[in-house]
């Protein structure tokens, strides 16, 4: 009896899964962009809660999923699209962007959905190199660690920034260092194509001289205005 239910909740989650990914794949690229520069802009500029400026300021990568859905009966899913940037050689701007997938499961007694925004910080060379492959999990291939908040950063930080990446939500308006343990995340080809009018690989994009394409200039605009240029 508990095989059967087991079976009826990984069936209820896929389905629903499937649901969402097709709802997702009705929103166009560019509001997916604008909506990332705007979840950027809040949850840096979210009072003494928001992500640490000085994390930003030293972050090679950041990936940003706007409204992350997650929907929860019995088996959890996640399921989010959104995008990635890198800084460019000398750290004074960023790379165009590059379309990222985040999925994951979580088994627990969940009922209902919910949407979550989520920003990913990429902290160093390490974390860089997943970022530019095919696929990879945190907590597998990538160590990950729910990113502190607030302005004042605590000596105890330092721990923290030996992590390959940083992760933050924010849901109904509440932020927080969120962990992403067992989340796979996987570059969105689909809408890559869209933005660039050809297959990409994020290593293409994210390390290339690839011009900033007319949609993604919000998200550009506002990636430069949180953090112009990195600490060295």
């Amino acid at each position: 009896m508990k095989l059967k239910h087991s079976v009826l909740g990984l069936i209820i989650a896929g389905s629903m899964s499937m649901v969402l990914f097709a709802a997702d794949r009705a929103i166009k690229v560019e509001d997916r962009l604008d909506a990332s520069a705007d979840t950027l802009r809040d949850m840096m500029r979210a009072s003494d809660k928001g992500v640490p400026q000085d994390l930003l300021n030293k972050a090679k990568c950041i990936v940003v999923i706007p409204g992350m859905k997650k929907a929860g009966f019995i088996v959890g899913a996640d399921y989010g699209r959104g995008f990635a940037a890198c800084r460019r050689d000398g750290g004074t701007a960023w790379s165009a962007p590059a379309g990222m997938r985040v999925e994951g499961g979580s088994v627990g007694f969940q009922i209902g959905a919910t949407e979550t925004d989520v920003i990913l910080l990429v902290m160093n060379d390490g974390g860089m190199k997943h970022l530019l492959s095919d696929k990879f999990t945190i907590g597998g291939d990538a160590t990950g660690a729910a990113g502190p908040i607030g302005r004042d950063i605590s000596a105890k930080t330092d721990v923290l920034l030996n992590a390959e990446m940083l992760s933050y939500s924010r849901t109904h308006g509440l932020f927080a260092g969120i962990s992403l343990q067992g989340a796979t995340l996987r570059p969105d080809g689909p809408a890559n194509h869209e933005l660039y009018g050809r297959d990409a690989t994020s290593r293409e994009i994210l390390t290339g001289d690839f011009s900033v394409p007319p949609p993604a200039r919000r998200f550009e605009m506002a990636l430069n205005r949180e953090s112009p240029v990195r600490s060295q």
